[in-house]
């Protein structure tokens, strides 16, 4: 499995040196405080660097993004699942003749080919089995392949699919890496949460074009060279928020549907801190198999934001 040459064999040394740049003009007009702005922006480079080799850890891992190798719309109320030409659901890696899916008002059950071996929550499956879609939580996981591959049912915008993925994705065994704008303490901002109602829903559309009200904690404000920006947050893991943002790098250097950020829990005063050096590319940049959110319209920002992930360039 290639790694990306991107993060984890360049020189940290160098990367320290670029984070340097953020210097801040008073503390080089004292010794003391530009020693104490060097390491506090070397300690910065490295959790970043660390962070980052862990991101591309995580996309090429087996159950990451870029194993992602089908979303399939059900449509009928039962579908033959398998490789084989002809098959109504199609996988890209897998045996032939997989088995039967069938569906019935927002439920789901998948029958297997006799002789293929599929598990279930780590037990093998001899017989017909209940699925569970991501509507309340985390789907049942069907493997198949030895483990290699996945399937699940996921529902977005009153539709389901199936999700399918597999160890030999191409997107996976290709990977080439992320690049990155230098890393910059100066895009580490202070801002300020405004809580909303509790009932408070925006729209959000994802990649596919449909729309779900989802809910919305509040506002993020922050400011950049005197200007104010706020952006619609959405919930995050552990208190803290989720921002789906577009900027004035959107497509012109990062990736053109815009970029995720998350943050820790805002404090009982409302204080969050937005670190843009960890704005990451949605999955949608890494796979066609994806649903992504998209920015909504108030999380448009007439700002460059020139940190984090770049625009991922698949291999061809």
């Amino acid at each position: 499995m290639p790694v990306s040459t991107h993060v984890n064999t360049c020189c940290l040394a160098a990367v320290l040196l670029l984070a340097g740049c953020g210097a801040s003009s008073d503390a080089a007009d004292d010794p003391a405080a530009q020693v104490e702005s060097e390491r506090l922006d070397a300690e910065f480079a490295q959790r970043t660097q660390v962070a980052r080799m862990r991101r591309e850890e995580a996309l090429i891992a087996p159950d990451g993004w870029t194993g992602l190798t089908g979303l399939h719309r059900i449509e009928l109320r039962s579908h033959f699942i398998g490789s084989a030409p002809g098959s109504g659901i199609r996988l890209a890696h897998g045996p032939a003749r997989l088995g039967l899916l069938q569906s019935d008002d927002g439920t789901y059950a998948f029958t297997p080919e006799r002789g293929v071996a599929l598990t279930l929550a780590g037990e093998p499956v001899t017989g017909r089995v209940p699925l569970r879609s991501d509507r309340d939580g985390a789907p049942d996981l069907l493997e198949f392949d030895e483990q290699r591959g996945a399937l699940s049912i996921i529902e977005r915008g009153g539709a389901a699919f199936v999700r399918v993925r597999h160890a030999d994705a191409e997107a996976r065994r290709r990977f080439s890496g992320i690049e990155y704008w230098p890393i910059d303490r100066g895009w580490q901002i202070e801002a300020q949460f405004t809580p909303a109602a509790p009932d408070m829903r925006i729209d959000i559309a994802n990649i596919l074009g449909m729309v779900e009200p989802t809910r919305s904690p509040g506002t993020v404000t922050f400011e950049r060279e005197g200007v104010a920006y706020s952006l619609q947050a959405l919930e995050g893991a552990d208190g803290g928020l989720f921002l789906i943002l577009a900027d004035r790098t959107s497509g012109r250097g990062s990736y053109s549907a815009g970029r995720y950020l998350d943050t820790a829990a805002p404090t009982a005063s409302g204080r969050v801190v937005l670190d843009f050096n960890r704005a990451y590319n949605p999955p949608c940049a890494f796979t066609a198999f994806a649903t992504c959110p998209l920015p909504p319209d108030g999380n448009r920002l007439d700002l460059a934001i020139e940190a984090g992930e770049q625009a991922y360039r698949m291999p061809r």
